[in-house]
């Protein structure tokens, strides 16, 4: 169980949704490769699927292994600081976690259009150089939030995109990997509420504690709204005779709508608890509530593509 926890199991699902929501976003818009068979789309859904979960387990495991002294304060709980995994332990699971994703991602990669496994070699490197020495980006209040928002938020959603089609070429999955690239930039920092007493302690400057609770609650609470709002905009706009994103135009909007409904809610209860929320319990609910948020959009574009096809 210990092993288990350590990969953090609920943070798990949004990748998972994401490189499905990605698939699914290629077929519904009718570009997925003709090559592809029903057992070969299947093998693919399930090995892409299998590669984003492994690889955000590794780069969970490999925060946990270099955070290990703010995390005595911040999460004495978690199998690291208890003791209940070894550090070296820990550290061979990351790098074992991390060279099964590579591999998969190369299993999944047609040799005429590689993007799949330059996608995860990209985020495999970001996700280290977050984390460990020398560069520690994590310790960078405005840098942070950039590499987690790349690779979980813009090359998540093309990656499930370019399983099943090219995406060089194509910017349709640019254009909605971008809007969760918005979303999750203005909201990764939702995690460092809690964490402001660890992180202070260890030299790691974050939003809270670069601007205090308040000014970066007002930071963030447009990033919960704006992406939606974008998204339920932008299939009306044609670029060379081609809407930004191919789906139907009226159920983008109510899709937006709706979850920049429930984004307004989440920034008005941050902004106005802000000063509260390094409290544990407060904290959870605004940390569950940006992966509830980002998981029911990744599922509400999966649909609509699929039914706008």
């Amino acid at each position: 169980m210990a092993w288990l926890r350590l990969s953090r199991p609920f943070t798990l699902l949004p990748p998972l949704l994401g490189m499905l929501s990605g698939a699914a976003s290629a077929w519904g818009a009718g570009v997925v490769d003709a090559r592809h068979d029903a057992a070969g789309l299947w093998f693919l859904l399930v090995a892409g699927s299998l590669m984003a979960v492994l690889l955000n387990a590794a780069s969970n495991v490999w925060n946990q292994v270099c955070d290990i002294e703010l995390d005595r304060v911040n999460k004495p709980d978690r199998p690291l600081p208890r003791g209940d995994v070894t550090v070296a332990g820990a550290r061979r699971f990351a790098v074992a976690l991390y060279a099964v994703s590579v591999a998969l991602a190369f299993s999944v990669m047609p040799s005429d259009f590689p993007e799949v496994g330059i996608i995860v070699l990209f985020t495999a490197l970001l996700t280290w150089v977050y984390s460990g020495p020398p560069l520690r980006l994590r310790r960078i209040w405005w840098l942070a939030p950039l590499v987690i928002a790349l690779p979980r938020g813009a090359l998540l959603k093309v990656c499930g995109w370019a399983v099943l089609a090219p995406v060089a070429a194509d910017r349709e999955p640019w254009v909605l990997g971008g809007l969760f690239f918005l979303f999750i930039l203005g909201c990764a920092s939702t995690k460092d509420f809690s964490d402001v007493e660890g992180d202070r302690l260890c030299g790691v400057c974050t939003l809270p504690i670069r601007f205090g609770a308040r000014a970066a609650a007002l930071i963030m609470a447009p990033f919960y709204v704006l992406p939606w709002l974008l998204f339920a905009a932008l299939p009306y706009v044609h670029v060379g005779g081609r809407a930004l994103l191919s789906v139907d135009a009226a159920g983008a909007t109510i899709l937006g709508l709706v979850l920049a409904a429930h984004g307004a809610a989440t920034a008005w209860f941050m902004v106005r608890n802000a000063s509260r929320l390094a409290d544990e319990r407060r904290g959870r609910f605004m940390w569950r509530n940006l992966y509830v948020l980002m998981m029911e959009a990744q599922v509400g574009v999966a649909i609509l593509y699929l039914t706008s096809g």
